[in-house]
């Protein structure tokens, strides 16, 4: 037994289990995110995502000039 208490040789029987569930885990996040990434970049949402850039973009060339004129 090791410093865990866990025997080597029920280590290495649930050792194929877990790597097993990692890979799956792992799958899982990546066809999270590729789904994601698929979302963000459909034509309706990628259009309202560059509105949304560009309003912001606006609003702070506005508060800019705002304070540049108050500084003035």
């Amino acid at each position: 037994m090791d410093r865990t208490g866990i025997s080597e040789d029920r280590l290495q029987r649930s050792t194929p289990f877990a790597e097993a569930r990692l890979e799956r885990s792992v799958a899982d996040a990546l066809r999270i995110i590729a789904a994601a990434c698929d979302e963000r970049n459909a034509p309706p949402v990628k259009a309202a995502r560059r509105q949304l850039a560009e309003v912001y973009g606006a609003t702070r060339l506005s508060r800019h000039r705002e304070r540049q004129r108050a500084s003035a």
